[in-house]
């Protein structure tokens, strides 16, 4: 397995409902990440379809099966440029639709993820929540977890991927201006720290019916610096090296023998059960 992983985030601008634009747009940008030598390209959240649909019925004719056209050319240029890329689309499987990450490689599709956290927002109004568990694939660039935008304001998301063997979590998202530069600055930053993990937030920029997007793609390494930030506005590709051995160092020795932290060893599970729980409204005390 490849020790030292280059990870490219996408920072794009998509175009509502303009899907074969969109993807010729992403397969240039994931073109050019590969002649930059990363191994790892992660596009933002619904990157192929747009995000601000109105309703359900307006999205899905927008929306692609997986296996379907959006991924098979993914697949077929993952395999030519022997490269690893998660991008955002919208997925439909019989009558339910799902925000959707897919993971493809140089061996085809790997995996996919379906957002489990729905703000109320834009296309998350209208979808059926994820169906499955957050996963962790093992790949020989490392072992990736992939969650989706409002999933990493739950810490949970992070850290079930954490104690399945994850070393880098791939993050597409469409933050919105305004707290989307906090959510960048603190809670994806919050996330590597408190997991010892890779984090790479690869989000958008423009404005989408009103809707205007943070930009600011961001990538932390487990040892908590940031590699590369975007800018708020420009499309454009930013790179971060990263060791896959400091996220599998969850020891932290500062002073041997009288300063050392564990950052999984020391949870105390037993007293976490109330999080599992159902929670109405007016439960808190």
């Amino acid at each position: 397995m490849t020790k030292i992983v280059k990870i490219a985030a996408v920072q794009t601008n998509p175009r509502l409902m303009k899907n074969e634009e969109n993807l010729e747009g992403i397969i240039g940008r994931i073109r050019e990440a590969a002649a930059g030598h990363a191994n790892l390209i992660v596009c933002p959240e619904c990157s192929i379809t747009g995000y601000i649909f109105q309703s359900r019925e307006e999205a899905l004719p927008f929306a692609e099966t997986i296996p379907g056209p959006s991924t098979g050319k993914l697949t077929t240029l993952c395999k030519e440029l022997g490269v690893y890329a998660v991008v955002g689309l919208l997925e439909k499987e019989s009558d339910r639709l799902f925000n959707t990450a897919v993971f493809t490689g140089p061996d085809g599709l790997i995996g996919k993820y379906r957002k489990n956290h729905l703000p109320f927002l834009g296309i998350d109004r209208f979808v059926d929540r994820g169906d499955k568990p957050f996963e962790v694939y093992r790949t020989p660039i490392g072992n990736i977890g992939i969650e989706i935008c409002y999933d990493v304001i739950f810490p949970e998301s992070s850290r079930v991927m954490t104690l399945k063997g994850a070393d880098i979590l791939a993050l597409p998202t469409n933050f919105p201006q305004a707290r989307g530069e906090m959510i960048t600055d603190h809670v994806v930053t919050a996330r590597a720290i408190e997991n010892r993990v890779h984090m790479v937030a690869a989000n958008r920029i423009g404005t989408e019916r009103g809707h205007a997007f943070s930009g600011r793609s961001k990538i932390v390494s487990a040892s908590w610096d940031t590699l590369a930030l975007a800018s708020p506005d420009k499309e454009e590709i930013i790179y971060g090296e990263v060791d896959l051995e400091a996220a599998r160092q969850k020891r932290d020795i500062i002073i041997p023998g009288q300063h050392e932290v564990d950052f999984i060893q020391d949870r105390r599970p037993e007293l976490y059960g109330v999080i599992t729980e159902p929670f109405e409204d007016g439960d808190a005390k």
